[in-house]
């Protein structure tokens, strides 16, 4: 497994990732997941940074509906969704260790709904009270070192997995969610929750609830958040009018778009679009 550290190719997390080109502070190693756990793990991903003393890198992510845990040298959390923008600033020397899970991931270890967790964090150990401490310690030995070396990535990854698999298989819900989800993200002319009832046969009721219960949102935030992921990648790939997109995206009218794509990133789609591109 090698890392993923071409930037001129924007794959999923890269499209949620709104970096700007000019912050060389970190880079982002990803890796996927051995075969028995793709149903539970989306990716995982090892960021070391270094930022000159006294300066902040503030990074900016536009999440994807998924849960996450991450360990660092200074804390193991488990994250709900972000329904905004995700912020976290870089300072110093350092590195994090991170699981992106499925759609069906978060529920499935947390063994709660997981709207609990929307746009907060709890300590790892909150969430797997057993073996918690004992992962980070463990993580944290590994990475000590060498947080850039891929051998530390792997020896990480086989920690996370063998702590993790305990709570494979995923459940015939889950396998739902994930459909959804992946349904709404790889289709872009689904522009309301109609349209996934229609597809998978469900009341929009029930799509409420399970959506809810397994993602801790709204099917309509779905929607929404691939459409701001899909703008993103457009404006980062070439300049482009503003009409135009908001068209290309399903949007009733240009200003609508404007106020949406503003609303959650605080920039106009020409302001990204002209820092994006340095």
């Amino acid at each position: 497994m090698k890392p993923d550290t071409n930037a001129q190719r924007l794959d999923p997390i890269e499209r949620a990732h709104l970096r700007d080109p000019q912050d060389l502070s970190h880079t982002i190693h990803r890796y996927p997941p051995q075969a028995e756990f793709t149903d539970f793990i989306g990716r995982f991903w090892f960021p070391v940074w270094s930022v000159p003393s006294g300066a902040r890198a503030v990074q900016r992510v536009l999440q994807y509906p998924v849960c996450l845990v991450v360990v660092t040298a200074e804390y193991s959390r488990f994250y709900g969704v972000v329904s905004g923008l995700s912020t976290t600033a870089l300072a110093g020397d350092g590195w994090a260790a991170g699981v992106m899970l499925t759609a069906a991931g978060g529920h499935r270890l947390t063994g709660r709904s997981v709207d609990e967790f929307t746009d907060r964090h709890v300590d790892l150990s909150q969430v797997l009270p057993s073996n918690g401490a004992q992962l980070t310690a463990e993580i944290r030995r590994l990475m000590a070192e060498h947080p850039a070396a891929e051998d530390s990535h792997r020896a990480v990854m086989a920690v996370y997995e063998k702590a993790l698999r305990g709570f494979l298989p995923i459940d015939e819900e889950g396998h739902l969610v994930n459909e959804i989800v992946g349904y709404v993200e790889s289709n872009p002319e689904v522009l309301r929750v109609a349209g996934i009832c229609a597809h998978f046969g469900l009341s929009e009721r029930t799509v409420q609830r399970l959506v809810r219960r397994r993602l801790g949102l709204t099917p309509k935030w779905l929607i929404q958040r691939r459409r701001l992921h899909e703008a993103a990648e457009r404006l980062r790939e070439s300049p482009a009018s503003t009409a135009e997109l908001a068209i290309l995206l399903g949007y009733a009218d240009q200003a609508h778009f404007i106020r949406d794509f503003k609303k959650v990133t605080a920039l106009t789609p020409g302001q990204f679009s002209a820092q994006s591109r340095g």
